[in-house]
């Protein structure tokens, strides 16, 4: 970072790829900013309906969370050459609480899709989890009312389990049981 004298704090891209330290030379300014295979990928800040299914997820998650169970919101996953950072990070027991997790640390993910994040949520981050060998995958579409697709990793990737829309309340078991209702989260 260069200051210069009635000049902004300027900053230069890294000569080769992306990597974790490189993250911290932004600020916090609700934007996200990840790193897929050395590549930097910023997500802009997201919405008030956004932020009332990712509260509702992390309520109804940490009140069915076996004990040792840990919920975060926005908490990194290390996978190599990518730092991902989804909605919603369920980790096992007994994890290393590393501020960026390892992946074997992680038994779900959860992504809530925005206009600004629907192909990169849909397409691009289940297969960066995937590769990474995380279990359990979930998906919401936030609008017009809010649908959860659950999906398990199989041997070429996440393969669909549930769709979950409604009022009444549906019992999905990973990554452990818990009754969601999507039309409550909003």
């Amino acid at each position: 970072m260069a200051i210069g004298t009635n000049s902004l704090p300027r900053w230069t891209a890294p000569d080769g790829r992306w990597t974790e330290p490189d993250l911290h030379l932004f600020p916090q300014d609700g934007h996200r900013y990840e790193i897929v295979d050395g590549s930097l990928h910023v997500t802009p800040p997201l919405d008030g309906p956004h932020e009332a299914v990712v509260r509702a997820l992390l309520t109804i998650l940490r009140g069915a969370a076996p004990n040792g169970w840990w919920i975060c919101a926005r908490l990194g996953i290390d996978a190599g050459a990518s730092n991902l950072i989804p909605d919603v990070t369920v980790l096992k027991p007994h994890s290393s609480g590393a501020i960026w997790a390892d992946p074997a640390d992680v038994a779900c993910v959860i992504e809530v899709e925005t206009d600004t994040s629907r192909r990169y949520d849909r397409l691009l981050k289940p297969s960066l989890y995937a590769d990474a060998g995380i279990a359990a995958f979930w998906r919401v579409e936030p609008d017009p009312a809010p649908v959860l697709h659950t999906y398990a990793l199989g041997p070429d990737g996440y393969l669909p389990q549930k769709t979950v829309r409604g009022d009444d309340l549906v019992q999905v078991d990973a990554p452990f049981p818990v009754r969601v209702s999507p039309s409550a989260w909003l």
